[in-house]
């Protein structure tokens, strides 16, 4: 109708207003301020391709302007009304990976259950996939070079596609480490309607040979074992064939788990889905609301820049340290709120852990898992526990179109009789935040450390250097790695990784007895990375190196002569990719302190 009105339009432009005026009292579709625009220029795009066919009829020529075509052909497939939103469904599917998976089945009840969704709230739903990569997989290989770099490339093509199509809003379906983030980083830069549902953690494994409790971690820690001599090679097979029994995201409080949590925080996910399993019939249920929730922002004209705020994202950073949630926080909530315009520092989250306890004992550093902690609240109970003792914002808006105090007003409070996954505020397990930025002559840009208290607080130790993380696996394996050293693993960072690969974990009988320091990424980083000059790069083996979370600092026990000397020797290394996407990555990436 819009259209036929519009060819009986003349040149006017007010005449042009007029009608788009008369589209919106008539709500055939929802005008906000940004939207007039873009009815304007289809519309004008409309005249223009509509008088461009009028002169090639003139001249004799039979074709149809493509883009008039491509818009005919396009509204005939539709098939739907003037006021229906054309609504996009993004979902990250990967069969070879069981956070994005989810099986076959669940990931095809996932996707329905959000398209009967979107359809219940009278909208067109089109889906599209983008690219993945499983850290579990790739870690120890060269793989995990696309990893970090995956989570921009994957931003950039959920951006490219909602700004492509002119999609009216998004919800997005991702369930790993970093397709999460890059949802959110693409929501802030298209800023249209949009919310996450997140795939869902996976229930925990069991041992056939124990009543042992088993999840992605047991299977590196199994190899490590396994090499110290601990347990048999039967013993680690069994490990292996039960720590993952179905679908959804590493169980404890790792990257995926993390990462959800804070996104639920943020407001950008609708309440328990950060902690609702992915096998779970109320993780359908959730993909049915996510039709009306997404109407309702659509009709409100809620976009994530009004939503992710700076006060959401100090929300964010306290869940992120109650939960004792992944170092990798860090990197992915200073990217978020930098494609919202907001600058995060790594002294704003120094801030939020000095004054935020750690409470939950979840794995990796605790015993429970994330489908324990959904079994007494989920994430909501905690945060009303938090609300309750004004550690986080009440007056933050969520994609509910309501406050996030008003999300939490009916959901049951923690009971600390009956739990012990979350400590009370008068019992935690410590008194300050895990996530630590420590600043010394090894880190002058600051580097970022997991300290739970288990570990000890001051570790002194000899170096150890290697220049890649399959020179430190092959001495590892081969027994060269020995108590009371610091394990230096450079050239891993964004540029030298390139892409700061997730380091594997080693452990062999030596994890409360060495430290490992790195440019990548093992429960943290150090900065400046190597392949920039980094001090990093000018540790030798044998050097003596401190690290005090008393002090916050992380030091390297040589003169400042030595350090200008070997600066002078210095020279960086050639990068690891000389073409190809990672070389695209390399010549745009930033300091790892820069999100």
């Amino acid at each position: 109708e819009i259209v036929v009105k519009w060819f009986e339009v003349d040149d006017d432009y007010d005449l042009l207003t007029d009608l788009v005026t008369e589209v919106n009292e008539k709500k055939y579709l929802f005008v906000s301020k940004d939207s007039i625009d873009v009815i304007i220029m289809c519309l004008f795009h409309i005249k223009t391709n509509l008088i461009e066919v009028r002169e090639k009829k003139r001249l004799g020529i039979p074709d149809l302007s493509q883009r008039t075509q491509n818009f005919i052909n396009k509204s005939r497939a539709c098939q739907g009304k003037i006021d229906d939103f054309i609504e996009n469904i993004k979902s990250q599917r990967a069969e070879f990976n069981s956070s994005e998976s989810s099986t076959e089945e669940i990931n095809d009840k996932d996707r329905k259950e959000t398209n009967e969704g979107v359809k219940k709230a009278g909208l067109i739903g089109y889906k599209f996939n983008t690219v993945g990569v499983s850290d579990a997989i790739s870690m120890g290989t060269i793989g995990m070079r696309y990893s970090l770099q995956s989570r921009d490339l994957i931003a950039d093509s959920t951006e490219t596609m909602m700004g492509g199509q002119w999609y009216d809003a998004n919800i997005s379906l991702p369930g790993c480490d970093k397709n999460m983030p890059e949802c959110l980083i693409a929501m802030g830069r298209h800023n249209r309607p949009s919310l996450m549902v997140y795939g869902g953690t996976i229930r925990p494994g069991r041992s056939s040979c124990s009543k042992d409790v088993l999840d992605i971690i047991s299977v590196f820690q199994s190899y490590d074992s396994y090499i110290a001599g601990s347990i048999s090679e039967d013993k680690r097979y069994d490990i292996v064939r039960n720590s993952c029994p179905g679908p959804g995201a590493c169980g404890g409080m790792y990257t995926a788990n993390t990462m959800a949590s804070a996104i639920e925080t943020l407001g950008m996910t609708l309440p328990y889905s950060s902690s609702i399993p992915a096998e779970y019939p109320e993780k359908q249920e959730e993909c049915l609301n996510a039709g009306e929730a997404i109407r309702n922002l659509l009709e409100q004209d809620i976009k994530p820049r009004d939503i992710m705020t700076r006060k959401a994202f100090e929300n964010a950073m306290v869940i992120t340290m109650i939960l004792g949630g992944s170092t990798n926080a860090v990197l992915h909530l200073i990217a978020i709120a930098k494609s919202v315009g907001i600058e995060l520092t790594l002294e704003d989250f120094q801030k939020v852990s000095d004054s935020t306890p750690f409470l939950a004992d979840l794995k990796p550093s605790g015993k429970y898992v994330m489908e324990d902690l959904y079994k007494i609240g989920g994430v909501p109970a905690v945060l009303k526990y938090l609300l309750e003792n004004n550690l986080i914002h009440g007056d933050t808006l969520t994609v509910t179109g309501k406050t996030l105090a008003e999300n939490l007003s009916n959901v049951p409070s923690l009971s600390f009789e009956t739990q012990d996954i979350i400590h009370p505020l008068s019992n935690p397990i410590k008194p300050t935040g895990h996530i630590q930025i420590l600043y010394g002559n090894l880190a002058p840009e600051g580097s970022v450390a997991k300290i739970t208290g288990k570990e000890g607080l001051v570790f002194s130790g000899i170096a150890k250097v290697f220049d890649s993380e399959v020179d430190m696996l092959k001495a590892f394996e081969q027994g060269e790695i020995k108590k009371g050293q610091v394990i230096i693993i450079r050239y891993e960072g964004p540029k030298g990784g390139p892409g700061m690969p997730e380091i594997a974990i080693m452990d062999a009988g030596l994890r409360k007895d060495v430290a490992l320091l790195t440019d990548g990424k093992f429960s943290g980083h150090v900065t400046p990375e190597a392949q920039l000059g980094g001090p990093i790069a000018l540790v030798k083996d044998g050097d003596r190196i401190t690290i005090d979370a008393n002090k916050r600092s992380i030091n390297l026990d040589i003169t400042d002569d030595e350090f200008s000397k070997r600066r002078q020797q210095w020279s960086a290394p050639p990068y690891r990719a000389t073409n190809g996407t990672l070389y695209k990555y390399i010549k745009n990436v930033k300091s790892a302190s820069e999100g």
